[in-house]
């Protein structure tokens, strides 16, 4: 009995949601997928599948056997990656996950020279605007702007951002310019909650913190929509820096109250530790850091 054989028809058909489609996809004959998945079973002493005329379900047991036949198989594709990365280029699906403007601005630009220069890898980019598990999600790389905590990955500092309060000339000349924080109360402020979730905005005031309660005339939970209010007219946002560096130096935007701004939040990128971080995620991983770190960290 090839055990790997038969747990890798067994996924097949999971994913397949059937027996026809795994034979499609295996190259097989749906009878040998059908005598596959009975071995298995006998094997186990366990029934797997439920199957009728129109459908096939898994079970309970084979609800959670297929998650440990799909570890399995990963790691076995992730050891053969590690000997055959020794001596080639990289190859396979490479995953990415970052925040949705930094992603845009700062990581497509690294995936696509990236593949440009492997033609054997492809790309999955999740720019998301939370937190992604990288071993629960599959993920090769994640940027990661903040301090982290302590865990099993290996993360690298490739710069840091600031937290930073902007508004446009045409809204500061309508109104007075905020001198300290406080002063935030009698503005209009655009709140972004991925960004700002508290009602409270925090500063460096004389070497301590200093947080002062804010209302929102405008919630938004987006960072796009508060950068769009922000560019109208109609009020103070607080951001990260990177989201909106273009548009103060192109004077759309103006930074107040930069006296205040709290220390800079570090700029990681993150990958699984040991025989778990593929050949491709340390290819890319090498091409990241210089790239980020030409973007993100001051000359000299």
């Amino acid at each position: 009995m090839d055990r790997l054989h038969l747990i890798s028809v067994f996924v097949a058909v999971v994913d397949a949601s059937g027996f026809a489609g795994a034979a499609r996809k295996l190259g097989i004959s749906p009878p040998a997928v059908t005598r596959a998945i009975s071995e298995l079973e006998v094997h186990l002493g366990a029934r797997l599948l439920t199957r009728t005329t129109r459908v096939v379900r898994v079970t309970e047991a084979g609800a959670r056997y297929v998650e440990d036949c799909r570890r399995i198989l990963a790691e076995l594709a992730e050891a053969d990656e590690s000997v055959s990365g020794l001596h080639g280029a990289p190859r396979g699906r490479l995953t990415v996950t970052a925040p949705v403007l930094f992603g845009a601005l700062h990581v497509t630009p690294v995936v696509t020279e990236f593949l440009q220069r492997y033609p054997e890898v492809s790309a999955s980019c999740w720019f998301l605007d939370r937190v992604v598990n990288l071993t629960d999600e599959g993920v090769d790389v994640a940027v990661r702007i903040g301090e982290l905590p302590d865990s099993s990955l290996q993360a690298i500092r490739v710069g840091s951002v600031r937290r930073v309060i902007c508004a446009a000339p045409s809204y500061l000349a309508q109104h007075d310019e905020p001198q300290v924080p406080e002063d935030l109360l009698a503005h209009t402020l655009i709140s972004a909650n991925a960004v700002t979730p508290a009602p409270e905005w925090r500063f460096k005031v004389e070497g301590d913190v200093r947080a002062v309660k804010v209302v929102p005339r405008m919630l938004t939970t987006t960072n796009d929509s508060a950068i769009a209010a922000a560019v109208s007219g109609f009020g103070l946002t607080r951001l990260m820096s990177y989201q909106v560096d273009a548009l103060v130096n192109s004077g759309q935007l103006q930074r107040v109250l930069e006296t205040y701004e709290q220390a800079p939040l570090p700029v990681h990128l993150v990958h699984r530790e040991g025989r778990h971080a593929s050949h491709k995620a340390r290819a890319f991983m090498d091409l990241a850091i210089e790239r980020l770190r030409e973007r993100l960290l001051p000359p000299g």
